[in-house]
């Protein structure tokens, strides 16, 4: 099974962007302990600030892969590009946050992802990606 994360913009900053909100871990350390956590799984992994860089990802990757777990972070609220590529490919996505969007400001609510998603995990820190692959495994 391979299993593609996309990160979308500031998540470069993990471990050090607002601890308080996202933890204290980078990115890249979680990474190398999801692969460890799921052998049998292949990973490939891209992030990216800038909007279609994220689309040409999600292209790229949405009629090879089995499964993509998408943090489009800012451009959840904004991109109806990146929802126009997830409902244009053949691969399931599932849209991932590390926090519980659902509680902060009003605009993290509106997401133009979850219409074209699988399914939407919020809010269980970088766990949630594990949960996002869990889902895969199990589906």
């Amino acid at each position: 099974m391979k299993i593609v994360i996309i990160n979308g913009p500031n998540l470069n900053l993990l471990g050090s962007r607002e601890p308080s909100v996202y933890g204290n871990q980078t990115f890249d350390i979680y990474y190398e302990a999801l692969k460890s956590e799921f052998p049998s799984v292949e990973f490939d992994y891209f992030q990216s600030n800038i909007e279609g860089e994220l689309i040409d990802h999600i292209q790229k990757e949405g009629f090879s892969c089995d499964g993509i777990l998408l943090n489009a972070a800012a451009y959840t609220h904004t991109s109806v590009g990146i929802g126009d590529a997830i409902k244009a490919i053949d691969t399931p996505v599932v849209e991932i946050h590390i926090s519980n969007t659902f509680s902060r400001e009003d605009f993290r609510h509106k997401s133009y992802i979850t219409p074209g998603a699988k399914g939407i995990i919020v809010g269980f820190g970088l766990d949630s990606y594990r949960l996002g692959v869990e889902s895969f495994l199990k589906s």
